[in-house]
């Protein structure tokens, strides 16, 4: 009898496992963290704001944990209230995406780091200005010490830590993941015939993989062209080639729900609205609104746990920690 429930067991799991390989979308894999003390080093790092000039923003300003990793305002607001000019993209699932930014200029989340701290319209910091703060805190000191095994903090240390930081912050069991994984009930008939239309349509060849996007470059506006609120231009100003430009990366729809606005300019506002402009200037496709309204209930079984930790507690400043310059008033 054991012999037989082990073996029905092995089978229960090889058909959900089958059943998964099956489908253009695969579930979201929990982190193993291999180093909890970098991790955790990168975790204060990310919540601190002594790493902008003003010693008011943090990379959680922007990818705001508790708001699906984003800001969820059409273009984030940095140093001096300077409006950015591009949507924020969540910092969650990001690991599994084929490069950072809209327009894939860093090419992992250790080179995406130190992008903000240095950009005069984000952090408006230095690497060197957030070095010699850093430099200057003890609790800092001794604890890059004890995962680095030297008191030197350096800015390839402080990107490291922040990148195995974010590395944890993926999002599974969804209960779309639930669904791949066999679980028939996890999903209603509506939401289930909303994914069939989403990849019947043609939304799954720039929406797949785990991250249901993210591992491709794709240009906004293949049928019709789009009139984008902002100034972007995509992949060309990284390679500088003409076929790129309006390039940009396939945002992830994992947690979508979460993370409006929507598109590199944050023009829409409502998921729905997002469904119908990629069904036209994409496909070339105009979804009815039953149509619009099932994919829409798909969208939403994407949203996975949400990181689950503790607030960090930030190391104190010392009294040689170098004073924040704050925002000019306006």
């Amino acid at each position: 009898m054991k012999v037989r429930i082990f073996f029905a067991s092995l089978a229960i799991a090889g058909a959900a496992t089958a059943f998964a390989a099956d489908e253009p979308i695969q579930p979201i894999v929990a982190p193993k963290v291999a180093n909890p003390a970098l991790a955790e080093l990168g975790k204060k790092l990310y919540f601190d704001p002594r790493l902008s000039k003003s010693g008011f923003i943090s990379c959680n300003s922007c990818h705001n944990l508790s708001m699906g990793g984003t800001d969820n305002i059409k273009t984030s607001i940095g140093h001096n209230w300077t409006e950015g000019p591009i949507n924020a993209p969540t910092v969650l699932n990001s690991s599994l995406n084929v490069a950072q930014f809209w327009d894939g200029r860093a090419a992992d989340l250790k080179a995406q780091a130190g992008g903000p701290i240095a950009n005069p319209g984000e952090m408006a910091s230095s690497h060197v200005l957030a070095i010699e703060v850093l430099q200057s805190i003890p609790g800092y000191v001794a604890e890059f010490k004890k995962v680095f095994g030297s008191d030197k903090v350096d800015i390839d240390k402080v990107t490291k830590a922040i990148a195995a930081f974010e590395e944890t912050l993926v999002t599974p069991n969804s209960r779309f993941d639930k669904w791949l994984k066999g679980d028939k009930k996890a999903l209603t008939a509506n939401e289930l015939a909303g994914y069939k239309l989403f990849k019947e349509s043609g939304c799954v060849g720039c929406h797949n993989g785990a991250a249901v996007g993210g591992n491709s470059f794709q240009k906004m506006g293949v049928v019709e062209a789009y009139k984008a609120s902002s100034p972007a231009e995509g992949r060309v100003a990284v390679t500088g080639q003409d076929a790129d430009r309006f390039n940009f990366k396939v945002p992830t729809l994992r947690n979508v729900e979460m993370t409006y606005p929507y598109f590199h300019d944050g023009a829409a506002n409502t998921l729905k609205e997002a469904v119908d402009t990629m069904g036209r200037i994409q496909l070339g496709k105009k979804f009815t609104g039953d149509e619009n309204a099932k994919i829409v209930a798909f969208l939403k079984t994407l949203t996975g746990e949400q990181p689950s930790f503790k607030l960090p507690i930030l190391p104190p400043s010392s009294d040689a920690t170098p004073r924040p310059q704050p925002f000019a008033k306006k």
